[in-house]
């Protein structure tokens, strides 16, 4: 057993609302995530529009409230058009980014459909790869002016009377990555976003637009990238993105287990330089940090292995391309990534867990089969349904473990929210052998609270994963003893922890 960590939380405290959009999601036409993942006719499953019913229930139940689309690396050489009008009509596409075969059976009208049965946001992506301003602007008003236009009555003739009425935007992906179609200098891009997002302005003032960042803290542009790219756009978009992605290497699981330590110092560099530009260009808007893609993902083999496998081969419709089964270790960093933003909901805006279905994704499926949650499932959907209220940043007093990339971090972390007279505590404990004892310490008394923890699971170990067959690791109760304002629970090493925490009604002296 640890030394025991103390946290304590100032229910009054003033705090950021949370952001619902930080619990976003990804769907890119990459590997199985549209085809063989939301979308399968003939499964026993699939609807009249041919999207499987227990993949849209498994989405529903994760939680997310936004969902990205339809990329990533494929929106910078995808023609939109090819996904509107009768199917049968539609153009079969090579896709150079995934080297993949593109049968445009789903597009615009059918995702955007499927989404609003998920109760999803779109978040539309534009191509400003092999593309520009003018089709990102034709886009737009295709999706969303009313009629009366040749592109406006096309929508119309294509089955959605109404406009789709979307709000969010992104202005290209990744344009820094030398990988990306119609890769792009900081100068560049800079430029060609910001008469894109002029003139998607001038057509509807009312969309929110994310410039595409760095894709990735370790790019030798980054920091760069961001002033050129803010300089030509600052007081044009909303938002600027940050892609995260994290993996154990070998030998290190502490260093993976610190995972949201990196992310928490990516966040404060960006949100630095927003602060830097806006100063320098008196821009009183504001701009939100997009984490516009982030998960676990293996990227290590997939450079090294699988990629090299599938760009040598043929064009095949819907390769299974990375996907990672996940292990509980590998649930655990999400949790405490998500707990990472949510401290930081003063700057992040909206995340997208980057994928959905398949694709480095919480949920997996199998053609014909089944669909199953994968361990990442867990943290995500407990933590969307239970974040609400306003952001509280507890104070913690943990022992520290050395990490070889982050020096000596808390082997706890955490955050909590405050929602009238309950108040949801979110922990890590980044331990990889012994357990440790968390005092809770609050400033009203405590009626009950129950808690679940996600960990190895009996009979297991830390790289447990589920598979359609065998699915060991789910949530799991975990007790707390309430002494009045003091909680008292004990975490398990490598473990994510949810506590609900129901307060009796405050006295006047307390709100006083």
């Amino acid at each position: 057993m640890t030394s025991p960590t103390r946290i304590a939380v100032d229910t009054a405290a003033s705090g950021p609302d949370v952001p619902r959009r930080i619990f976003g999601t990804f769907v890119e036409h990459m590997g199985r995530c549209v085809y063989d993942g939301i979308f399968e006719p003939g499964h026993p499953t699939a609807d009249a529009a041919g999207f499987r019913g227990d993949v849209l229930e498994l989405v529903r139940e994760l939680g997310a409230t936004v969902v990205r689309y339809p990329g990533g690396n494929f929106v910078s050489g995808y023609r939109w058009e090819d996904g509107v009008g009768p199917r049968d009509e539609r153009p079969v596409r090579l896709d150079a980014a995934w080297h993949s075969t593109e049968t445009n059976q789903v597009g615009l009208h059918e995702f955007a459909a499927w989404a609003e049965q998920a109760g999803l946001e779109v978040m539309e992506a534009v191509n400003l790869g092999t593309r520009g301003v003018a089709e990102a602007a034709e886009l737009l008003e295709y999706t969303n002016h009313a009629g009366g236009t040749t592109l406006s009555e096309q929508r119309r003739r294509n089955g959605r009377t109404e406009p789709f009425g979307i709000r969010l935007w992104c202005l290209g992906n990744e344009m820094d990555g030398p990988w990306q179609i119609g890769h792009k200098t900081a100068d560049e891009y800079g430029r060609l976003a910001a008469e894109s997002a002029r003139l998607m302005r001038f057509i509807d003032p009312d969309i929110e637009l994310v410039a595409a960042g760095s894709s990735n803290h370790e790019m030798p542009t980054f920091g760069e990238w961001e002033r050129t790219v803010l300089r030509h756009t600052a007081g044009l978009v909303d938002h600027i993105s940050v892609h995260a992605y994290y993996e154990e290497k070998p030998g290190d699981p502490a260093s993976f287990l610190a995972s949201g330590v990196g992310l928490d110092r990516y966040l404060s560099e960006v949100a630095d330089i927003i602060d830097e530009v806006r100063a320098e260009r008196g821009i009183e808007n504001p701009i939100g940090i997009s984490v516009d893609e982030w998960n676990v993902w293996n990227q290590t083999r997939w450079n090294e292995v699988d990629k090299p496998a599938v760009f040598s081969g043929d064009w095949p419709v819907a390769p299974r391309l990375i996907e990672d089964d996940y292990t509980v270790t590998d649930a655990v960093v999400v949790g405490s990534l998500l707990i990472t933003m949510l401290r930081r909901a003063d700057r992040v805006s909206m995340a997208n867990l980057a994928q959905l279905v398949n694709v480095i994704a919480p949920i997996r499926t199998e053609p014909g089969g089944a669909a199953w949650r994968q361990t990442t499932f867990f943290p995500f959907q407990l933590t969307a349904a239970a974040a609400s209220g306003r952001v509280v940043v507890p104070a913690i007093e943990a022992a520290a473990v050395e990490t070889p990339q982050y020096g000596a971090v808390p082997v706890v972390d955490a955050v909590t929210t405050v929602d009238s007279d309950v108040v949801t505590l979110f922990a890590v404990h980044r331990g990889l052998d012994e357990s440790t004892t968390l005092s809770v310490e609050l400033d009203r008394d405590a009626v009950d609270a129950d808690a679940v923890v996600v960990t190895v699971p009996d009979g297991g170990d830390r790289h447990t994963v589920n598979s359609a067959d065998d699915r060991p690791v789910a949530p799991a109760p975990l007790a707390v003893a309430v002494s009045g304002r003091i909680l008292t629970l004990t975490l398990p090493p490598i473990a994510w922890t949810r506590v609900i925490v129901r307060l009796a009604p405050a006295t006047n002296r307390e709100t006083s």
